[in-house]
């Protein structure tokens, strides 16, 4: 086989090999994100880690009925005390954020304090586009 013919069928294998090798990897990364992406799991709502929590406690600890109504109580309680603690929590962020605003307003002259409301105003019309998403 003269040396050119040589050389190009030892080319054509080069490429060919190459692009076996980054067809394995892209074939490994493809797979690799969607086992990642089906193995995360969507965290249960309220009511079904209630349903969760009430029917495991009934079967691993062996409660009776009257337990179990104790149980949902015990349940309603801790909910509406940590409701009441999130209103409060919140209540007071938003008077931390008001007393912010305050303190800025007081360091800016009358022709920026239009403008910080639009910058605020911006603001909160981002955040809230960026929650529902």
């Amino acid at each position: 086989m003269p040396k050119s013919k040589l050389s190009t069928a030892l080319y054509l294998l080069l490429v060919f090999l190459s692009g076996a090798l980054v067809g394995g990897f892209a074939y490994r990364a493809y797979s690799l994100n969607t086992v990642i992406a089906a193995s995360v799991r969507k965290r249960p709502d309220p009511e079904e880690w209630r349903r969760h929590y009430v029917e495991a406690m009934r079967t691993r600890v062996h409660l009776d009925d009257q337990q179990v109504a104790k149980l949902q109580q015990i349940l309603d309680n801790t909910k509406n005390r940590f409701d009441e603690m999130h209103t409060r929590v919140r209540a007071e962020g938003q008077g931390i954020q008001n007393d912010q605003v305050d303190s800025i307003n007081a360091i800016l002259r009358d022709d920026q304090k239009p403008l910080y409301e639009q910058f605020r105003t911006e603001r909160d019309k981002k955040r809230k586009q960026s929650d529902k998403k």
